[in-house]
């Protein structure tokens, strides 16, 4: 296994995006109290996502910041990049619904920074994992319980698969599909002014996720899969965040930190390593529905804590529990659109596609490839 290497680089990269957006006085407009009330800006705070889990992708709510936005509510910029997801706030006493669809790819293996071939994990282990993909459908509702205030819940439905090569050259996939683990957050604005927000976040993951499922391989009909291809981690885990947004002009800006904690051990005796993950993206608006986003992220995964009796590490690296840790940098590149009037005013469509530009594995593992997402959401 190759040494973990930290993120210098990435931590100055990060700084640059941010050093991108002017520091202008913010401006305001005023839009009828009907249309100003429809959806608050508020403070972004992803949590695991992905992943973002999904990998993780990472997803947080937010609260209304208790800021006079106004008509800058319906900017296009004023929602974060697509990967950040759950962090726009209705104002108190309104609701909003969102959905999004993310799809990841993750294709050929890497112990630390060092491609492998297929060969070469071969010579380790009796079965070789090629490729993964995963899809997940997010339903979301968030509510404004006060102007500062915000609870949310998320609903995933995740869909995974892997191909697979043995030493004896037969090829194989992998499936599972279902709910993963709903999660329960709250957000609370610390403080908003002259078009900044710094706002807490935190909630619960709940183990409604599937740890026990299965599919037909080589050796058996009905294996119990592997770490990866599991729904959730069969435990509570605690969702802690923090995020900042600013705008100026036809700038607007923003950074997040967020973490999975892990609470004690599931029923198959073993606990998902932890996950903590930071953005910071900035964005332009160009017109009064249309903006784009240029998103730089972090994210760091541990090592799973104890081991599935049920799984043979030595048969292939995705059943080994010391294999799952990971460091990564991506960059994400995404565009938000927004309906300013008529009867569909305050809809909002989100995309964002991601690459990694630095992954260190503690594999072999299976690399990420890249990711797409897409969000919608409306006030009511």
């Amino acid at each position: 296994m190759n040494t973990p290497m930290y993120l210098p680089a990435g931590v100055a990269l990060l700084a640059g995006v941010l050093a991108a957006a002017p520091a202008a006085e913010a401006h305001t407009h005023t839009l009828p109290e009907s249309t100003a009330t429809m959806v608050r800006t508020s403070d972004p705070l992803p949590i695991d996502a992905p992943g973002r889990q999904i990998g993780q992708m990472q997803m947080d709510p937010a609260g209304g910041g208790g800021m006079e936005m106004g008509g800058m509510m319906l900017r296009p910029d004023m929602a974060p990049p697509a990967g950040i997801m759950g962090t726009m706030s209705p104002p108190q006493g309104k609701f909003m619904l969102s959905f999004s669809y993310m799809s990841m790819s993750m294709d050929g293996n890497r112990d630390g920074t060092d491609q492998l071939s297929t060969d070469e994990v071969l010579d380790e282990f009796l079965v070789a994992p090629l490729n993964m993909d995963v899809d997940m459908f997010m339903l979301a509702g968030m509510y404004g319980i006060t102007d500062d205030i915000s609870a949310m819940a998320m609903v995933p439905f995740l869909r995974k698969e892997m191909d697979h090569r043995t030493r004896m050259d037969a090829s194989f996939t992998t499936r599972s599909s279902g709910i993963g683990d709903i999660r329960i957050l709250g957000g609370y604005s610390l403080w908003a002014e002259m078009g900044h927000t710094v706002k807490l976040t935190g909630g619960l993951s709940l183990p409604t996720g599937s740890t026990d499922e299965r599919d037909a391989t080589p050796a058996d009909p009905d294996a119990v899969l592997p770490y990866p291809m599991q729904l959730g981690s069969g435990t509570f885990d605690l969702l802690p965040g923090l995020a900042y947004t600013g705008s100026s002009g036809e700038w607007s800006w923003g950074g997040q930190l967020g973490a999975a904690v892990r609470l004690g051990e599931n029923d198959d005796d073993y606990t998902l390593g932890n996950q903590y993950q930071g953005s910071l993206w900035a964005a332009r608006k160009w017109t009064d529905w249309f903006s784009t986003s240029l998103r730089v992220s972090g994210e760091i995964v541990e090592d799973i804590d104890g081991a599935d009796p049920r799984l043979n590490p030595a048969m292939v690296p995705t059943a080994d529990p010391d294999l799952r840790a990971g460091r990564f940098i991506g960059l994400g590149l995404g565009a938000n659109f927004i309906v300013p009037s008529g009867p569909l005013t305050g809809v909002r469509l989100s995309v964002e596609g991601t690459v990694p530009v630095y992954q260190w594995l503690d594999g072999p593992q299976v690399e990420r490839d890249y990711a797409v997402i897409v969000g919608l959401s409306k006030a009511f």
